[in-house]
């Protein structure tokens, strides 16, 4: 009960490698622009949007600017059938509140603008090369590693992976969105980007599916100009919404979620122990 009513820790402790982890960022919550495609309707709050007509026309950006590390993150929450193609997310230097009209594509049309990078999401796409040599892919952390980490950036990894809805073969699915055997755009995966900066002064673009880091997308990146998320609710993804993400170390109560998940069949199964109900309720649900 003490470790489920604790709140996360934050600070910049050293990492395993000696170098100062990034300190836990204070973002204000995330949501979409009011700048968005013609047949894209968001919800009151602006974390839901919806593709209502056709397959096209449904660009969503980011209401403000990334900051560095901060990951803009989507759940998908309906798909619809007969299309072909699925969810295209990256990033943008231009500015939603200034485009005379919102292209009716992300590729190729916005990208074609300039100062945009976007991918649809695959898990064999989009990592770049480093002078000639093909970018390696990157070693997935264990399951049970509670954190992911990009550069300095520390996020807790349980916000990040899909989940299915709790119920008879939710076990299945669980396991099926953490290692990825779903198609990437599966219906409740989560989908995210951030841009890492370098020393340089630029910044990579890395894009992250169901916890899993998938190296960078892009590089050099002007950081010195605003990065705003671009969400393409393109064919046959439908609907997403954001996931408000936690940064720097894991709270107390993700790590008991953690100790608990691993010691169980399935969620269902967490209505039989002995626990307070606001924790039974954390550990089954976001």
């Amino acid at each position: 009960a003490a470790a489920a009513s604790a709140g996360a820790d934050t600070g910049g402790a050293d990492g395993p490698d000696g170098t100062a982890a990034m300190a836990a960022p204070c973002h204000p919550p995330t949501r979409f622009h009011r700048v968005h495609g013609t047949n894209v309707r968001l919800d009151a709050s602006r974390t839901r949007a919806t593709r209502v007509e056709s397959f096209g026309n449904a660009l969503c950006f980011s209401h403000e600017p990334l900051e560095p590390g901060q990951l803009f993150l989507v759940e998908i929450d309906e798909k619809e059938r007969g299309w072909c193609g699925h969810l295209r997310v990256g990033l943008t230097a231009l500015d939603p509140q200034s485009l005379g009209s919102v292209p009716e594509y992300s590729l190729p049309d916005l990208v074609a603008m300039g100062d945009t990078w976007v991918f649809a999401i695959t898990r064999s796409h989009n990592r770049v090369s480093v002078d000639g040599q093909e970018e390696p892919t990157p070693a997935p952390a264990p399951l049970w590693e509670p954190e992911l980490r990009i550069e300095g950036v520390r996020i807790p990894r349980d916000k990040l992976v899909g989940r299915s809805r709790p119920g008879r073969y939710s076990h299945l699915l669980d396991e099926l969105y953490r290692t990825n055997v779903l198609p990437p755009t599966a219906l409740r995966s989560r989908i995210g980007v951030l841009y890492a900066p370098r020393p340089d002064g630029t910044a990579d673009m890395h894009i992250v599916i169901n916890g899993e880091d998938m190296g960078p997308s892009a590089r050099s990146l002007p950081t010195a100009r605003p990065l705003y998320a671009v969400v393409d609710v393109f064919a046959s993804t439908k609907s997403v919404h954001v996931i408000q993400v936690e940064y720097g170390f894991p709270s107390l109560q993700t790590l008991c979620r953690l100790v608990i998940q691993k010691h169980i069949v399935h969620r269902l199964a967490i209505d039989g122990l002995d626990l307070p109900p606001m924790l039974k309720h954390f550990c089954q649900h976001e």
